[in-house]
């Protein structure tokens, strides 16, 4: 596709959440999937409010919108703490929060607030899909827009080092209304996807699995995705010891798995 044809040109219209169909997650996926980010009386709900506050200041500090998270390894609960940070971000900022699902392997966003989307990110990257705005849903009630992707399996590097992902960030960081725009990525190790995607953010949070994450996991991660900063990092299923037995490959089975089954949630 040339340039011209591309959907993105200097007077596209702004991406804004009043302009995103309003979905309803229905409360038996929220409570299967554990998303207590929507509800500020659920204790649950606490660790993650303490995380947005330091999460919101560290991006206004340092003048970051369009943030990447994602884990070492596999099964790190990554995309559980991603709409949980965004649900949760997402009460307490005057301006939208969008969330966007570029795990186009797993795909599992809108799984888990039981939306079954007619169209996804993917179908953007690969032409489609013109319109962004058809893609996201806003969630009722909330200032809260999700783009969900639909799940492929082949080619995704291709799509996301092509020339329509660098026009959706364009599209989303010089055209969209949300202040804070958090990108759910695959694990480093899983694949490339997530050096592509980092090249074009302006950093990330990296989500670091207590016991199974080891240190050298995490210094090659720093090192992968240099120069793209890391912001911060997230401890999962901290029980009140690290118990790391440095012992865990990036070939191990969870690779060959993770792709095939739901990843498990904090």
């Amino acid at each position: 596709m040339a340039e011209a044809d591309l959907p993105l040109s200097s007077d596209a219209k702004m991406l804004t959440l009043s302009g995103l169909a309003v979905y309803t997650p229905p409360i038996r996926e929220i409570r299967k999937h554990r998303i207590v980010g929507f509800d500020n009386r659920d204790a649950r709900a606490r660790p993650f409010n303490l995380l947005r506050t330091s999460f919101a200041k560290r991006i206004k500090e340092d003048g970051h919108r369009l943030i990447g998270i994602t884990s070492a390894t596999p099964a790190a609960g990554k995309s559980f703490l991603s709409m949980n940070l965004a649900s949760s971000l997402a009460r307490v900022v005057d301006e939208p929060v969008f969330l966007v699902d570029l795990d186009i392997r797993r795909a599992s966003l809108a799984d888990e607030i039981g939306l079954v989307p007619e169209r996804g990110i993917d179908g953007f990257l690969d032409g489609s899909v013109d319109d962004l705005s058809t893609i996201g849903r806003r969630i009722d009630g909330t200032t809260l827009g999700i783009f969900p992707t639909i799940r492929r399996t082949r080619n995704t590097a291709e799509l996301l080092a092509g020339e329509r992902f660098a026009f959706m960030i364009e599209a989303l960081r010089e055209r969209s209304e949300a202040a804070t725009i958090l990108f759910d990525l695959p694990p480093a190790f899983a694949s490339d996807d997530a050096m592509i995607i980092l090249e074009q953010l302006d950093g990330y949070v990296l989500v670091v699995d207590s016991g199974k994450t080891t240190r050298r996991h995490v210094q090659d991660v720093l090192g992968m995705l240099q120069p793209t900063p890391c912001i911060g990092s997230i401890l999962n299923r901290y029980r009140g010891g690290l118990g790391d037995s440095y012992g865990y490959g990036y070939g191990g089975p969870d690779y060959g798995r993770y792709y095939d089954h739901p990843e498990p949630e904090a």
